[in-house]
Formats: C-alpha cells, sequence, structure tokens
C-alpha cells in the first residue's frame, strides 16, 4: 500500500474553482484519486483533491511558516 500525503477528503459543500492546468497535472491528479479511491475505499474525485494538496503544501512550507510568525505575510483589507 502507498502511503500518501493526503488522507481521506472530507464530504465538505463543493466550492466550484476555474484553473486551466497542464494536460500532464491532470493525468497525476487522476492516478492520485485513483489510488487514494482504492486505499479509502471510496472514490475520490481529481478536482476535489487540488485544495486538500494546496493546504498540506502550505502547511508543510516551512519557508512559509517563518515568513508568516516573521509578519511577512499579507494583512487582509481593512
Amino acid at each position: 500500500m502507498a502511503k500518501l500525503k493526503l488522507g481521506p477528503i472530507a464530504d465538505d459543500k463543493p466550492v466550484k474553482v476555474t484553473i486551466e492546468l497542464p494536460a500532464s497535472l491532470h493525468r497525476d491528479l487522476t492516478a492520485y484519486a485513483e489510488i487514494l479511491g482504492r486505499e479509502s475505499g471510496r472514490s475520490a474525485d481529481p478536482v476535489r483533491l487540488i485544495v486538500p494538496m494546496l493546504e498540506k503544501f502550505i502547511a508543510t512550507d516551512r519557508g512559509f511558516a517563518k515568513a508568516k510568525q516573521a509578519g511577512l505575510s499579507p494583512r487582509p483589507p481593512g
């Protein structure tokens, strides 16, 4: 069994996002979704992997964490 960074995808309210992906990235997302589906026993939509992957990437980016902690992240408007 493969050790994937993502676990089961939460069944949240879907959010529509429109982006263009390179074909090779779409193929990889589709393959990842198939593997995740086999491991979790539930089908996984490749599009729904994008948000958890981005969240995981941001959560594990040490440079971003240091910059954010140092106050270098953009301030919310207001």
